[in-house]
């Protein structure tokens, strides 16, 4: 396993960390990604952990605390102290309609810890998160419960999710922000700039989407028929046409540089993410050890110079990200 120095707060993170968003299984977020079993969600954690990665990403929103029950129950036989919980707040699906809502107020942020901090059976989150902006409450306010938060020693560090540079500035008026949670993968790069800032900044970055929703492994080559709830289609362009036939062509440089180094296509492009200075640790989905392991193989080897700039010309070439 790699390491990398977390921004501001001079940990030593994992270069990718587990993100738990499809363990959430049905209604996780008012969606899915298709069927989950937990058995194997806790087994895909720990295989994380006993490889080096020392950093699990989760939220209350992913089924409802589903995942971060999950979680919960992963770690139990871990050293507490030797790991990082990020969890995040201000979104979840209402009881009256079904659909996502978005509450960042002082009261709910200091009630939504204690319901997460039952869930993952700790009594303290390392990395506190908004979830979403919330254009209902100022951020001060958001600010003045994590600042609670903190002097209560019922979180560590804080953090904003999908969240604009504008934001984040307003956000540090009012206190430390320590990490960003932006998308980030060969297919979206949206958010570069924002990260390249971020690093100049000293605040880290939790990349999510580092596969693509998986469409970065290169074991989807035919449009796939996803239920119309699935998030890959809900959330994701990359399933539909024409991105994924543009996608598909990448993926032909892909398996050239794959076979260059005999490895699989996904480790090519979690090598790509985190050999960037940026990216301090990119959010990998698992679902069983299986695929635990052959992501963390990746970090036994890097990708050369040269062939990180044969991706980066393609990447231009079709205008992808």
């Amino acid at each position: 396993m790699r390491y990398k120095t977390f921004g501001n707060t001079n940990l030593e993170i994992s270069s990718v960390a587990v993100g738990t968003w499809a363990m959430g299984g049905e209604n996780s977020a008012g969606g899915s990604f298709g069927e989950v079993n937990r058995e194997e969600s806790v087994a895909a954690i720990k295989a994380m952990l006993d490889e080096g990665v020392n950093i699990i990403d989760t939220a209350p929103i992913y089924g409802e605390g589903t995942a971060e029950e999950i979680v919960g129950e992963a770690i139990k036989d871990y050293d507490r102290s030797k790991l990082y919980i990020a969890t995040k707040f201000g979104s979840y699906i209402s009881h009256f309609d079904g659909k996502p809502v978005r509450n960042n107020k002082y009261d709910a942020v200091i009630r939504e810890v204690e319901d997460s901090l039952q869930r993952l059976g700790t009594d303290y989150i390392d990395f506190y998160l908004m979830h979403w902006p919330d254009v209902n409450t100022s951020i001060e306010e958001t600010m003045a419960a994590l600042n609670d938060l903190k002097k209560a020693g019922k979180i560590r560090y804080t953090g904003l999710c999908n969240s604009s540079k504008e934001l984040i500035e307003e956000a540090l008026q009012y206190g430390e922000i320590n990490v960003i949670q932006p998308p980030f993968s060969m297919v979206n790069q949206s958010q570069k700039e924002l990260m390249e800032w971020a690093e100049m900044k000293g605040i880290a970055t939790m990349t999510s989407g580092s596969l693509g929703a998986g469409i970065l492994t290169g074991t989807i080559r035919e449009l796939p028929q996803f239920d119309e709830k699935d998030f890959r289609l809900t959330f994701y362009p990359f399933f539909k046409e024409p991105a994924f036939s543009t996608i598909m062509e990448l993926l032909e440089t892909l398996d050239d540089v794959a076979e260059k180094y005999e490895k699989p296509v996904a480790q090519v492009a979690i090598n790509w993410s985190t050999q960037k200075s940026f990216v301090n640790t990119a959010l990998l989905g698992v679902r069983n050890e299986k695929e635990a392991k052959i992501n963390c193989e990746t970090f036994e080897w890097q990708l050369a110079e040269s062939d990180m700039q044969k991706i980066d010309d393609e990447l231009a070439r079709l205008n992808i990200g």
